[in-house]
């Protein structure tokens, strides 16, 4: 945030693109800060963004490159915009750590309230965790989970998540004795309603999460399923 306004970085090599999108969200309040390609996005993402749209098919770097380098250093909300629109697409996108996924072409009225609902959600999250006076950890067997913040060490070393996949880790240990169905699962992270199309995004993330935390993901002690129920929280042992 910069001045009072949410910043968001635009990676997208299509100069009229950008400029569509700048238009757009400078109307809705927003600090725009464009790059042309994604080495130009990475050298300019800074703390003080509060969302990246990304786009996927770039020179030099795609989008799901770009998305990985900044995994590893923020949780900042990722939106890919993109006129890749198959599964397997997706998939990539939310593997990478992205957290919205929209297709070209869009309208500007679903940009707008996607840009907004992350935007809303990463407030909130940035709220809390700057009231928090005290941090609860949850022990599950060789994990320690933070039910404050987005923190989890496993061997007492931290694990970088991204804020869905905290998320749907947070909703199993606080709730060890419930099997979540996939529906129960993106309602609650989301926030938003079901619709069978939006399994697949569900399983990525949880895919993505067992890779992080579980031994052999194969094997799951942490995230274990239910089979023909969904999902619940193990013990790791």
């Amino acid at each position: 945030m910069v001045d009072g306004k949410n910043k968001i970085l635009i990676i997208e090599d299509d100069p009229d693109i950008r400029a569509s999108i700048r238009i757009l969200l400078e109307e809705d309040g927003f600090l725009i800060e464009e790059a042309k390609d994604g080495n130009d996005g990475l050298n300019k993402f800074n703390d003080n963004v509060d969302l990246i749209i990304l786009d996927i098919m770039m020179p030099d770097k795609s989008g799901y490159e770009v998305c990985a380098e900044i995994r590893k250093r923020s949780y900042v909300p990722i939106l890919f915009l993109t006129a890749k629109s198959s599964d397997s697409d997706k998939t990539w996108a939310f593997a990478a750590g992205g957290d919205d996924y929209l297709v070209k072409p869009f309208s500007f009225s679903e940009l707008s309230d996607r840009v907004k609902a992350q935007i809303r959600r990463n407030n909130i999250y940035n709220t809390e965790k700057s009231q928090k006076k005290t941090s609860t950890w949850i022990t599950y067997g060789k994990l320690r989970i933070n039910n404050s913040i987005n923190g989890v060490l496993k061997d007492n070393k931290e694990i970088v998540l991204t804020e869905k996949e905290y998320e749907i880790l947070r909703l199993f240990v606080n709730n060890p004795d419930t099997i979540f169905s996939i529906e129960d699962i993106y309602e609650t992270v989301w926030e938003e309603k079901y619709i069978s199309s939006y399994a697949n995004t569900v399983m990525v993330h949880i895919r993505n999460l067992r890779t992080k935390i579980e031994e052999s993901p194969s094997e799951p002690l942490y995230i274990c399923t239910v089979w023909g129920r969904g999902y619940r929280i193990g013990h790791g042992e």
